[in-house]
């Protein structure tokens, strides 16, 4: 049984006994989504918690409780912070896996939990009662408030949050963009097949081609030219519109890869560009001051 593991039984065993829904939601970062099981067990990637302090701690975003999965070298403190976003499916395995990584190269990992208003991403039984039932409710001013949040626990935490990078996939990609415009302390962001054009709705009003003219910080886009949902051709018009604000953001695609190439617990998964892209992410974080 993993350190995470331990505290959810930990918090079972002082509430004397909780239902299954509040076990799943203090075991934040284990398991899988439901909408994408089988994970591919020959693939996945598992990261140990050894020389590290990783748990899920709970912050207040508002009147909002948010868990959130941290993840840092055990002992240090005035750490570089990477917000990790996760993609539809929440805080599972492979984003506290992501986490841990981030914690193994030094810095202070941070995965919250966006969709806690809405409900449990991993209980859903299909992408499209996820989509319907939790992603489509949720706000990006919530999201966007909450991610403020937690830079502000990070910095009572001891963190250097000066040097602030932020990334995503997926969903978490788009918020990527997203919150490097909001937030103009985000020295760096990486955006894994974020989205970046679509129509505008209730919940998510602007995209990012909508924000490029305002984006100030460097964003390094990790793109799969295979990937049937983001078309490359909505990365040129990204690409374009950045260049016209003179925003320093590159792109890489990736000519045999589709969506999710990073993924590795989904038969997307494609092994050598992902080795890639995390190697292209740790150094532009160190190239722009996240390091």
């Amino acid at each position: 049984m993993n350190d995470l593991q331990n505290d959810a039984m930990a918090l079972i065993g002082q509430a004397g006994g909780v239902d299954r829904r509040d076990f799943i939601k203090a075991a934040l970062g284990t398991g899988f989504a439901a909408a994408v099981m089988p994970a591919q067990a020959q693939h996945v990637i598992s990261t140990d918690s050894k020389g590290l302090t990783a748990r899920t701690v709970h912050i207040k975003s508002g009147s909002q409780t948010v868990p959130l999965y941290m993840a840092h070298p055990e002992g240090k403190t005035n750490l570089p912070v990477i917000l990790v976003i996760s993609e539809i499916f929440g805080v599972h395995e492979h984003i506290a896996d992501v986490a841990r990584r981030f914690a193994k190269a030094g810095y202070l990992a941070l995965a919250p939990d966006l969709f806690v208003r809405h409900g449990d991403p991993s209980r859903e039984p299909s992408i499209a009662d996820l989509q319907k039932n939790i992603i489509s409710k949720t706000l990006d001013s919530e999201v966007l408030a909450d991610l403020d949040a937690v830079v502000e626990w990070a910095r009572t935490y001891g963190a250097d949050t000066v040097k602030l990078g932020i990334t995503g996939f997926c969903w978490g990609g788009r918020i990527t963009w997203m919150y490097s415009a909001h937030n103009p302390h985000v020295k760096a962001g990486v955006a894994w097949y974020g989205r970046v054009v679509g129509q505008a709705t209730p919940a998510w009003p602007q995209h990012p081609i909508d924000i490029a003219a305002r984006l100030k910080t460097p964003v390094l886009g990790l793109y799969g030219a295979q990937d049937t949902g983001i078309p490359v051709e909505s990365v040129e018009k990204m690409k374009a519109a950045l260049a016209q604000a003179h925003n320093q953001s590159e792109f890489r695609i990736f000519e045999h890869s589709g969506h999710a190439f990073f993924a590795d617990y989904r038969p997307s998964y494609n092994a050598a560009d992902a080795a890639e892209g995390w190697q292209l992410a740790l150094g532009w974080f160190k190239s722009h001051g996240v390091a």
